[in-house]
């Protein structure tokens, strides 16, 4: 293991890497290329491959090394594992910790020097014939069921990706163990029904897994099944006992010798753990349940076995993501019914397309039910109060959990079941009636403007009318806007307002049209980055949504808002600035939107000679509220923003951006002219909000809210937390007397009894309070009396009628 990993790590590649050296390069893809969106609205292509050899003006050799390829175009769609081409190439050095001995950052296209093998050949005619059959289910499901059946996410939707994800259904995202020890099984079951020998059973099993394996691609949860498959296949074969302990120990010995960078996979960790859940735990959960609740085998183990796997994978969960997922357990009790016919059916389907396509599309029909049913959970359990609970990270986060896993354990083994359901249910009072109310309600009442927190990027709604929103650019991310919108509670958006085509105000466009109607989309009606505005034209057109532009004077009134184009004249071409970039920004469409109380420009990503442009053209009018143009970069006119008179300015930025938003030089000007700064990045989604006849600021909470604001007492105690806390009290009173009456105890056992029942719940909600204020500030600041955080208020000092926009 030290050989290789010093063999990738050293010698003529590594030092040309750090070089940043350009070289002509055979490789052999390892996996399939993978399209990621890039900046700008760029594909980006990313393959595994492994560096075969490579030629630079003064040498030339052959090597066998493992590298990671960045390049663009079409040219790599239809590319196989196996295949080998030859690239010009930059290298880079990889990030380090990974085992890859560079970064392949391609220019032009490659070319092609070998066809694929034929095994993946083969598996390729498989893979795509499961696509094309899955092309008669909706678009969720066609794109879920490949990547459960043979890890294809081609298609994958990104609000399905991130509900599986956030339900702790991930593992269904992609091929897993579970779906090779599904196909293992029903090969076992077939041959056995045809009357097959062991030896030629296990046989079939084992080419069973082998050829699944191949046809999936060996994901490290693949490789870690299939060697434990294996294994179990050759005990079958020869008669010994099955060990699952040891099949798991031997699986895991021999990938990490053969792939040392397993070691340090999020992946392969969760795989393992969950395997030794299931392994170690199940069994003895499984019998318990039996004895204890008379359940029958079957139904003990559907119970057993998620809840093992979840419980094994929780400390790697709560590492790799920082938070604890509650309703993991219930998402895959319902889920798990759905999985094996959807692995089987989607597996035969992809069998069957070669042959008889029509057969395929009829197979993969009920496959999709089964998907169908995944999704639905999944969406279902997303939607649950506290359904993923934020949790510290790190070591500190690893203590709170061992802590917590101590006092359930302490709880079981001490005291009877009638016990154990006691304190479960008073700690969920604790969590219902006082941890939950600490997670602020969301939206505030009133709300008439929210910047949502899409990261690098500007995502606004404009409120419409009950459950109507007006969306003003979309942000980069269409998850991040639709989980803004769904909190929201927006399901029509009459309009859409695309301020310019660059990639961080548009790509979220797709989140805004999931499941919502759409009336009508407005674009800038200057035409710059081409490629970009076409393919939105495009993509508008397939969905028959009118696109509108709108010159300067054009006006809407919808619900409380009243917006009013100021910017662009579309006769004018763009002031360039300094370059093709700030032309597409001084593109930006400027809105001035007015309600009863107040008023907000909205100014896109407009600079220096787009600011200009509107004070000489006399069409800039005064403002409340400022949203700072282009995240408060550098490019700013200080008379613009004296001319706006904005009393407070939002600001959309992403947290740790490459771009050095918001600039230190913007924030100081803003300072100077008596601007309260609110940022995305630091206070999470920003609403503008109505408060007795003034306009105030509500934040959602990130990091800088965890304080009560200055001069805002602290209240602890109120008329709602002391009825929850006395609900809990008189639960436990009532547990302590349960236990108690009819078990014979002295006075002096009761109370033993009492408080040891009383302590277990309140460490437990404890607990709750500490992981929630560690990792949620929001938490901490609603006990205090101020959740969210009320920027605004009589407090301020501001004169009778003017907006209160302090905090």
């Amino acid at each position: 293991m030290a050989v290789r990993v010093h063999a990738v790590t050293t010698g003529p590649i590594a030092v040309l890497a750090r070089q940043g050296a350009t070289i002509t390069a055979d490789i052999t893809l390892t996996d399939d290329p993978k399209i990621k969106p890039g900046r700008f609205g760029q594909e980006q292509v990313v393959v595994h491959a492994t560096l075969d050899a490579y030629r630079t003006p003064h040498r030339r050799e052959a090597v066998s090394l493992p590298v990671l390829v960045l390049a663009h175009g079409p040219a790599w769609r239809p590319l196989l594992p196996s295949q080998r081409v030859q690239v010009t190439a930059r290298l880079a050095a990889p990030t380090p910790g990974e085992l890859t001995a560079a970064v392949l950052f391609v220019r032009g296209t490659p070319s092609v020097l070998t066809h694929p093998s034929r095994v993946q050949a083969v598996a390729g005619t498989l893979r795509e014939g499961l696509r094309t059959a899955a092309d008669v289910l909706p678009a969720d499901q066609r794109g879920l069921l490949p990547g459960l059946v043979v890890g294809d996410v081609s298609r994958m939707d990104p609000q399905v990706s991130a509900d599986l994800k956030d339900s702790g259904l991930n593992h269904l995202n992609a091929v897993s163990g579970t779906n090779l020890s599904i196909v293992a099984g029903a090969a076992l079951a077939l041959s056995r029904l045809v009357g097959l020998p062991l030896t030629l059973r296990a046989g079939l099993a084992a080419v069973a897994m082998i050829g699944f394996a191949v046809v999936a691609r060996p994901s490290p949860s693949v490789l870690r099944a299939l060697l434990m498959g294996l294994v179990a296949a050759i005990a079958l074969a020869t008669g010994r006992p099955k060990d699952g302990i040891a099949a798991l120990s031997a699986a895991v010995l021999l990938l990490l010798l053969f792939s040392p960078d397993l070691a340090v996979s999020y992946g392969f960790a969760l795989s393992v753990c969950a395997t030794a859940g299931i392994l170690l735990l199940a069994p003895r959960w499984r019998d318990r349940l039996k004895l204890r609740t008379r359940l029958p085998g079957w139904a003990a183990e559907a119970v057993a076995v998620p809840i093992a796997a979840q419980v094994a994978v929780t400390p790697v969960l709560v590492l790799m993501a920082g938070q604890v997922s509650l309703a993991a357990i219930p998402a895959n009790l319902l889920a798990g019914p759905a999985v094996a016919p959807a692995t089987l059916l989607g597996f035969a389907a992809a069998l069957v397309a070669p042959f008889w396509p029509t057969a395929a599309r009829l197979i993969v029909v009920p496959a999709g039910y089964a998907v169908g049913w995944i999704i639905t959970v999944a969406c279902w359990a997303v939607g649950l109060p506290l359904a993923t609970l934020p949790w510290p990270g790190g070591v500190t986060g690893l203590g709170l959990l061992a802590l917590a896993a101590v006092v359930v354990t302490l709880l079981v083994r001490r005291r009877s079941w009638r016990a154990v359901t006691l304190a479960v249910a008073a700690g969920a009072l604790v969590v219902l009636l006082i941890v939950r109310p600490l997670v602020a309600p969301w939206p505030p009442k009133a709300w008439l403007m929210v910047v949502c927190d899409v990261g690098q990027g500007d995502g606004l709604v404009l409120a419409a009318g009950p459950g109507r929103g007006i969306v003003v650019d979309t942000g980069p991310d269409p998850v991040v806007m639709d989980r803004c919108l769904r909190r929201l509670g927006v399901s029509d958006v009459p309009l859409v307002i695309l301020t310019h085509p660059h990639a961080d105000h548009i790509d979220g466009l797709s989140g805004v049209l999931r499941g919502r109607r759409v009336g009508a989309v407005v674009v800038s009606p200057q035409r710059t980055l081409e490629h970009q505005a076409s393919r939105l034209a495009a993509d508008l057109a397939r969905r028959r949504i009118p696109q509108w532009t709108a010159p300067p004077g054009a006006r809407w009134r919808l619900g409380p808002s009243e917006l009013t184009v100021l910017a662009p004249e579309p006769t004018h071409a763009a002031p360039t600035g300094q370059g093709e970039g700030s032309a597409a920004n001084n593109s930006s469409v400027v809105l001035h939107v007015r309600w009863r109380t107040g008023s907000a420009l909205l100014s896109g990503d407009i600079e220096t000679e787009a600011q200009d442009d509107l004070l000489r053209g006399g069409l800039l009018s005064q403002a409340d509220i400022l949203k700072v143009p282009h995240h408060g970069s550098p490019r700013q006119d200080p008379a613009f923003f004296a001319a706006v008179g904005a009393r407070a300015a939002l600001i959309s930025v992403g947290a740790g951006n490459d771009y050095g938003h918001p600039a230190q030089p913007t924030l100081s000007m803003l300072q100077r002219l008596g601007a309260r700064v609110y940022r995305t990045d630091r206070s999470g989604d920003l609403a503008v909000v109505e408060r007795e006849g003034r306009l105030a600021i509500v934040s959602r909470g990130r990091q800088e809210d965890a304080r009560p604001p200055p001069g805002c007492p602290g209240r602890l105690w109120g008329g709602g937390r002391v009825l929850s806390v006395g609900v809990v009290w008189v639960c436990l009173w009532g547990g302590g007397r349960v236990l108690s009456v009819g078990d014979g105890l002295s006075l002096a056992r009761r109370v033993v009894v009492w408080a040891r029942l009383a302590g277990g719940v309140l460490g437990l909600g404890g607990l709750a309070l500490a992981a929630g204020a560690s990792s949620q500030p929001a938490m901490t600041r609603w006990w205090f009396g101020d959740s969210p955080a009320v920027h605004g208020g009589r407090r301020a000092g501001r004169r009778a009628g003017a907006p209160c926009l302090c905090r």
